[in-house]
């Protein structure tokens, strides 16, 4: 498999590793965005010991943990009856030699002994911290890594010397993977998200609905499990969680209308809600000129573009797509995939207003995001404090040109948002698959930018 980008992420952890004395790095982040192909990647270029543990009995992790490091400095295997010894030969290796090791899917080791915290900070501290080595902490579980590696309450809490929260590939990021044109990667990009393993499982040299249909609505494809798969190594009862997901899938995004879609009162679900969040798998949005401490206009949104098309056309059609995938496809899919799309058009926009602040097309802004009162929407606001100005902008994922009807009716909706002085610089933008009418760009003055499919191309490609 081709490795993509993360390029500041590798430069993060080979300048941690070239730095003098030791170096205590912690990657994590969720399920397949990538952690393992990074570490690989970084390790290639040095002397290292890479372990991934696995969910089994602890002496047979730990057997197997010696074994790795035995083989790395062609050594016999030691006869070792705890962790504590186990990290006390590592410690020894270390001593004259310099070397990254990596320890992968950590919290299986914590899983089998919670006492494995406690002996690896008596081996930062009595070994690795006299050497130049690096040790690397890796899991898929958030929130073990959290709580037994960054908490307050580890033994290993302010050791560490670096971590990195591995994140999905933004769009611009995804590009590099995506061989399609810039209108279906977006598309492709609203079925896939910014997973790798998601991404480079499409063939792109077919169609975009081949690959839905091959690689996502059949029953023997990776893809066609995934989610269900992801929750139950997550949580011992899936059921209610994939019920929310799916309730938010299909728009239900306030706490009352989950509510009601789900059948799960306001107590438990505000519990529900939480695990989803710090699993990473929704994501909580408020008005951008809004308290995110103080807001009560809080919605929900599934946080990956795969999982949203998965709890919205899969998950609800599964006994028909057993039967006749195509025909959901043809019947359901197809026709709602430009809403679908839409949703994933927006949130591409808010990355190119960030991107065109950086390359100093756009004037800065400090908060970026979606803004509602009651019955009014604006797809994306911009706030600049300090200049009082104010970016107000509209997306539009439709077949036809945008012409003066959008324009007038942003204009009418930039009273309703109560942010700074009266005098306010508003500033305004347009964002269309389809282009605009012709003249419109003339017709509007200077505090206007327009945005087609070309003009985003051509941003994310500098």
């Amino acid at each position: 498999m081709t490795f993509y980008d993360r390029d500041d992420e590798l430069t993060a952890l080979n300048t941690a590793f070239k730095s003098s004395g030791h170096a205590f790095s912690v990657v994590y982040g969720r399920r397949r965005v990538g952690k393992t192909a990074l570490l690989k990647e970084f390790c290639s270029g040095h002397d290292h010991i890479y372990f991934l543990a696995a969910q089994e009995a602890e002496h047979r992790q730990r057997e197997k943990f010696v074994e790795q490091v035995a083989d790395a400095f062609d050594d016999r295997i030691p006869r070792i009856d705890g962790w504590d010894d186990a990290f006390e030969y590592l410690g020894e290796k270390l001593a004259t030699d310099t070397v990254v090791v990596v320890i992968d899917e950590f919290p299986y080791l914590v899983d089998e002994n919670d006492s494995l915290p406690s002996y690896l900070q008596s081996f930062v501290d009595e070994h690795l911290q006299d050497t130049d080595s690096m040790l690397v902490l890796c899991g898929s579980s958030v929130s073990t890594m959290e709580s037994e590696v960054l908490g307050h309450e580890s033994p290993l809490y302010g050791r560490r010397t670096g971590q990195l929260d591995l994140q999905p590939f933004s769009f611009q990021q995804a590009r590099e993977a995506i061989g399609y044109d810039i209108g279906d990667a977006i598309r492709s990009y609203s079925v896939t998200g910014g997973t790798p393993m998601y991404l480079t499982l499409f063939d792109y040299d077919d169609s975009l609905a081949t690959n839905i249909q091959t690689r996502i609505l059949s029953p023997t494809a990776v893809l066609y499990n995934e989610p269900e798969f992801l929750l139950r190594t997550e949580l011992r009862n899936p059921a209610r969680y994939m019920s929310i997901l799916e309730a938010v899938a299909l728009g239900h995004t306030t706490p009352n209308e989950i509510s009601g879609a789900t059948g799960i009162d306001s107590g438990p679900l505000s519990k529900y809600l939480q695990t989803l969040r710090r699993l990473r798998l929704i994501d909580r949005k408020i008005p951008v000129t809004a308290s995110a401490k103080k807001s009560k206009r809080s919605r929900y949104h599934v946080a990956d573009e795969f999982l949203r098309f998965w709890f919205r056309f899969v998950e609800p059609n599964r006994s028909s797509i057993e039967e006749a995938p195509q025909v959901v496809f043809e019947g359901t899919i197809e026709p709602n995939l430009s809403t679908h799309t839409a949703r994933t058009f927006e949130d591409i926009c808010q990355e190119a207003i960030w991107e065109g602040i950086r390359q100093e097309n756009l004037e800065p802004y400090s908060e970026v995001g979606p803004w509602w009162y009651g019955e009014t929407e604006i797809d994306i606001v911009g706030l600049a404090p300090g200049d009082d100005r104010i970016l107000l902008a509209e997306c539009k994922w439709t077949n036809e040109p945008v012409g003066h009807a959008l324009v007038d009716d942003l204009r009418s909706k930039t009273e309703n948002v109560r942010w700074g002085s009266p005098n306010r610089d508003e500033q305004f933008a347009l964002f269309s698959k389809s282009g605009f009418v012709d003249g419109l760009e003339n017709d509007l003055g200077s505090d206007w930018t327009l945005f087609d499919l070309e003009d985003l191309r051509l941003l994310f490609s500098r």
